[in-house]
């Protein structure tokens, strides 16, 4: 969730749901879960959080279509395999003061995946043009009350279907298919891990 970096926010007034995608960077101790993120100054979810703060954050992971022909067994269907967080708590607004700082430390987390491109700085841009940008940006802190993960990767097919999966998904080679393939090998490696020790 942490390494992805990127959710949908959802929050609800008045029974209505509106959604805004956001990028997201951990603040705090680590034992609190607290997140802090941004949106539009405009965006209507800024008013809906103000008037009810619970808030739900689902991060996507990689996921991919699984096709029946790719299973070593007969009569199977197709499906859809994925992995995905959602993450529930309570969300302010922060200070003002505080945008630069949070834009700082959002792009310094993203940047540092972009060496050895030297990272951008907010330091590059004119006063003028920076203090224009921060003003259209509303902070957000959501601390976090609960955690729960959510995957289908063929668990309930046999270890050679998982097998078979793993190595179509490679075989197709888009971010999500192979995403998905490693969550699958992972799982794979873990269970003959643990039947090695059990022996």
């Amino acid at each position: 969730m942490l390494k992805h970096g990127v959710g949908t926010l959802v929050a609800v007034v008045d029974g209505r749901p509106i959604a805004a995608n956001i990028p997201f960077v951990r603040v705090g101790t680590v034992e609190s879960l607290v997140l802090q993120c941004h949106i539009a100054r405009a965006n209507p979810i800024r008013e809906v959080i103000a008037r009810a703060p619970e808030v739900l954050l689902t991060v996507m992971g990689p996921d991919a279509y699984i096709s029946p022909d790719w299973y070593l067994a007969e009569d199977q269907v197709p499906t859809w395999n994925y992995f995905s967080v959602h993450l529930a708590g309570t969300a302010k607004i922060i200070d003002r003061a505080e945008t630069r700082a949070h834009v700082d430390a959002v792009s310094a987390r993203f940047e540092a995946e972009l060496l050895p491109k030297k990272p951008w700085l907010t330091t590059k841009m004119t006063e003028k043009w920076l203090t224009a940008m921060l003003n259209g940006i509303e902070t957000l802190e959501i601390a976090v009350t609960s955690v729960d993960g959510a995957w289908k990767l063929s668990q309930n097919k046999s270890r050679g279907d998982r097998i078979a999966v793993a190595q179509m998904l490679e075989w197709c080679g888009d971010w999500g298919a192979r995403g998905v393939a490693q969550l699958i090998n992972e799982g794979l490696r873990a269970e003959t891990k643990k039947r090695a020790s059990d022996a």
